[in-house]
């Protein structure tokens, strides 16, 4: 089908999700439906052995993260909902995931790229959690980064909102391989043709393992993040200036409750 907001394709056994929302690649929620639409087309198709998300041409960002003009009341729901529903599909799809990060990968972007199993970015990379300056934090970074980078850092980064660039996050283990921007498309394929040679089906199994190693259930531990942000955090005054502050262009005024 036609999309409005990313540009879909399966090439050689792999499917490409381009972001195209330019500049910033910034998430609203019928872009997220989008993706989640294209992710659900290619969760059946049995010969594709990996998911690349990367940004389209003309993009400044990999995605600058999820649109805080929906990041209210009326449409809260909704967003969280669209976003979140990324991740499970990913989960229940269980087809190698890559990033390939040219730019910022920001909040919601960030918490995509830690999703993803292989992360190539470039020198001008940058990435991080800043949604704790608005008021608010990053649920799936919550869950995620602390298992892809370790605790400390992590709630380092999430509590303060830190971004950091690509050498750090490649000696962090967010990033797998950090060239040049002339050569992503290269060390992508490098990587992508090593799994072309392998089955779809062991791929899959494979990483149900991975998840199933860690011990824990992504979609059980999320709902009781999701209930935390929406039912506790999304009541404060604070969370709701933090927004409106964003939006206004404006230093927010916090009253701490």
């Amino acid at each position: 089908m036609d999309y409005q907001h990313i540009r879909y394709s399966i090439e050689d056994r792999v499917a490409r999700v381009k972001f195209a929302r330019p500049p910033l690649n910034v998430f609203n929620i019928a872009m997220m439906r989008e993706i989640n639409d294209a992710l659900d087309s290619c969760a059946s198709e049995r010969e594709v052995v990996a998911v690349v998300f990367e940004a389209a041409a003309g993009t400044r960002a990999f995605s600058a993260g999820v649109a805080v003009e929906e990041h209210v009341a009326e449409t809260i729901y909704q967003m969280l909902e669209a976003f979140h529903q990324i991740f499970r599909t990913l989960e229940a799809a269980a087809k190698p995931t890559l990033a390939v990060v040219d730019g910022a990968a920001l909040g919601g972007g960030c918490e995509l790229v830690c999703a993803c199993d292989i992360v190539v970015a470039s020198e001008r990379a940058r990435f991080g959690q800043p949604e704790i300056k608005l008021g608010v934090f990053p649920p799936v970074a919550a869950i995620l980064l602390p298992r892809v980078i370790g605790e400390k850092r992590a709630r380092e980064l999430i509590l303060t909102g830190e971004l950091i660039d690509a050498p750090e996050a490649l000696r962090l283990g967010l990033v797998s391989y950090g060239v040049n921007s002339a050569q992503l498309e290269q060390k992508l394929q490098e990587v992508l043709n090593r799994l072309r040679e392998l089955s779809a089906p062991a791929l899959e199994a494979t990483r149900r393992a991975l998840d199933a190693g860690r011990g824990w259930s992504f979609d059980e531990t999320l709902r009781r993040v999701e209930n935390l942000y929406l039912n506790e955090l999304m009541k404060t005054e604070d969370a709701q200036e933090g927004v409106r502050a964003f939006m206004e262009k404006r230093a927010p005024a916090w009253r701490n409750r």
